[in-house]
């Protein structure tokens, strides 16, 4: 009995070997950035995630270092969005307003 299994194949088949930076940046079409508040696995501490940003990875380092320094707190950039350990999210929609960037909170 012959079994046609396929073992090895050099072929990609079905794997994007894309490493395209833009596609993991999460940005809205309206140009507005939003400010979410998260707490879901992470302890019951409280999150602010900032997303639609359409900016370059180092200025969104920029963006999250000048937001710490503010708030007085932790944060990171993470696949395009920035988040800040803290719930000061009508804080950073002042901090944002002064860096120029039109922001709401979004969500409860």
């Amino acid at each position: 009995m012959q079994d046609n299994r396929l073992v090895y194949s050099t072929d990609g088949g079905k794997i994007n070997n894309d490493n395209n930076p833009q596609a993991s940046r999460s940005v809205n079409k309206d140009g507005i950035a939003r400010i979410h508040r998260e707490t879901k696995g992470r302890k019951g501490k409280g999150v602010s995630i900032i997303t639609g940003l359409d900016k370059e990875p180092s200025e969104l380092k920029e963006l999250c270092s000048v937001l710490k320094k503010k708030c007085g707190c932790g944060g990171a950039v993470k696949e395009g969005t920035i988040e800040v350990q803290t719930d000061a999210r009508d804080k950073i929609q002042q901090i944002l307003k002064q860096q120029g960037i039109t922001s709401k909170i979004a969500g409860g």
